[in-house]
């Protein structure tokens, strides 16, 4: 499941914004957020809901005040946590994902998909991180020892 969200909310962070100033390590990390909430529940609990991709958001705006850097690189925690909500089907369960409005009881679901549906998603976040990495030049030392300093993807310059 880690490969699968973590390369899977790059790659929709890089789709939808296509931004060079995002940084990547914070979506991913954000994307995992869910996961890392609900682990300690042992099922889809309150990390997989929408109030607390919320919740989180308004923790950064509060604690940032003042301090556009932080605030700039902590802001896609919370859109990385919105790409794994969406990348683990939380959006599926309704009684999960719009807690608390439709209710404080969460029926008690698995927290991981079923054998077969987690190796295909691990197979697709491995082909994505394949993807990232050819795509962005992973290849060259320089670029990884940058991604890792800034979480900034750069493009690999086209050759004519």
């Amino acid at each position: 499941m880690i490969l699968w969200l973590t390369a899977g909310a790059i790659v929709i962070t890089w789709t939808v914004l296509h931004d060079p100033v995002v940084d990547h390590r914070m979506v991913a990390l954000g994307a995992m957020i869910p996961l890392a909430i609900d682990v300690w529940f042992g099922r889809l609990a309150v990390g997989h809901s929408l109030f607390a991709a919320a919740v989180l958001l308004t923790v950064v705006m509060l604690a940032t005040i003042g301090h556009r850097r932080l605030r700039r690189r902590l802001l896609f925690l919370p859109f990385g946590m919105l790409c794994g909500l969406v990348l683990s089907g939380a959006w599926t369960h309704a009684d999960v994902f719009a807690w608390p409005v439709l209710g404080a009881d969460i029926p008690k679901m698995p927290l991981l998909p079923p054998l077969p549906v987690l190796a295909v998603e691990e197979v697709l976040g491995l082909l994505g991180w394949a993807w990232i990495w050819q795509r962005f030049g992973f290849s060259d030392p320089a670029r990884r020892r940058a991604f890792c300093r800034s979480g900034r993807l750069y493009e690999r310059e086209r050759t004519t």
